[in-house]
């Protein structure tokens, strides 16, 4: 037997995709003894009679056996919860950020000529990362179309891009992430019709409503869903209350939602993530009451900090609120050395210019974010954006 020939320690790198060795890892901070207002929880935890409740159901559950028809139930659960018609497609996946990686995997084709472009996946930005992220990892090429200065919806540019780029996907999220804002009707339904007017062309492509926020806006899409059947939906359970069970779900005409189920692995929502979702629709009303209150304590946040000098925060329609301050950095380690965790979101886009995202949190964690950052922010805002 010979020996192994020596490798060098940077050699085998090579075997992964160059885009991909240029990347980093999604990073979580570590939030431990921070009152953490980074990541858009839902801060509520169950009442201990409704844990305990809970823990019975989850330790009955086959551990040693795939998922199986028990998903059926939740299908019938979340159609029920949502108001979704029987002759809607749904298909789940293990958060919206598998749904994402789904529908981009399963619209990842090459034009149908020699020499035609690649699929092209749009959303505006500032938006969501994963819409860009999950496009390049699918080999799609992604087209970022910049909101306002006000985080407002670009309806000129969006429609521009979506006739020059005829995209395979248009992403729509319905509140934005990480502006909080809910975007003008009128502007959306431009896009849709640019994108119908493709399909028309022999150019299809889907516009995706993502309402990962629904809990907290105050309009959902779902009830114009039928009017335009190149439109899907995508709702999650995260913000719902559920962050940690990872349940996401789209929904939209029967057979375009069965060319995602395709794509989806098998079993990919475990029998515990099932039954979580199960027991917590079961007790959507106690979800229901920690919306309200959310919605009520993000209105005190923004009243707050209307009075303080330096900030400016934009709308929210969801259950954090985008702050610019004269010195995001700055800012963010002030709240750190308090103890406080938010989210410096200053370098995700050039419009996000010394923002900071504020998630919405207990009654009590808010009244030490407001005490910390009334006395952070005194000084005027001087930004040029503000």
């Amino acid at each position: 037997m010979h020996p192994d020939t020596p490798v060098s320690p940077n050699a085998l790198q090579s075997v992964f995709r160059a885009d991909v060795r240029a990347m980093h890892a999604y990073h979580v901070q570590d939030a431990a003894g921070f009152v953490k207002l980074d990541a858009m929880e839902n801060p509520f935890t169950l009442s201990p009679e409704l844990q305990a409740e809970l823990g019975r159901r989850l330790g009955a559950v086959a551990l040693n056996r795939y998922p199986g028809t028990r998903i059926n139930d939740l299908h019938a659960a979340l159609r029920e919860h949502a108001g979704i018609a029987a002759d809607m497609g749904l298909v789940l996946g293990n958060g919206s950020d598998e749904l994402i990686s789904l529908l981009c995997t399963a619209c990842a084709q090459q034009g149908l000529q020699p020499g035609d472009r690649p699929a092209t996946v749009i959303a505006p930005l500032p938006g969501f990362v994963m819409y860009a992220l999950s496009a390049q990892l699918a080999g799609l090429k992604f087209v970022g179309v910049p909101l306002t200065t006000d985080f407002e919806l670009d309806a000129a540019a969006m429609v521009a891009a979506v006739v020059e780029h005829r995209p395979a996907l248009t992403w729509i999220a319905y509140p934005n992430n990480p502006t909080a804002n809910l975007w003008d009707d009128d502007a959306i339904e431009q896009v849709v019709q640019a994108v119908a007017a493709n399909v028309a062309a022999g150019h299809p492509g889907l516009v995706v409503i993502d309402e990962a926020y629904q809990p907290f806006a105050s309009r959902s899409y779902l009830s114009r869903l039928a009017s335009h059947p190149h439109v899907l939906l995508m709702r999650t359970l995260s913000k719902f209350g559920l962050a940690g069970v990872r349940l996401g779900y789209m929904l939209g005409r029967a057979d375009l939602i069965e060319q995602v189920d395709k794509v989806r692995p098998p079993y990919n929502i475990s029998v515990l993530n099932t039954e979580a979702a199960l027991f917590a629709l079961e007790h959507a009303d106690e979800f229901e009451r920690q919306a309200v209150t959310i919605k009520a304590e993000r209105e005190r946040l923004m009243a707050a900090l209307a009075g303080m000098p330096g900030a400016r925060a934009y709308p929210s329609q969801a259950n954090m609120i985008l702050v610019r301050v004269n010195d995001s950095a700055a800012a963010f380690q002030a709240l750190k050395a308090r103890g406080i965790l938010i989210k410096n979101v200053a370098g995700l886009h050039q419009l996000l210019a010394n923002c900071i995202r504020l998630t919405v949190g207990l009654p009590s964690e808010n009244d030490a974010l407001i005490a910390a950052l009334s006395d952070i922010l005194r000084e005027p805002l001087n930004s040029p954006q503000a």
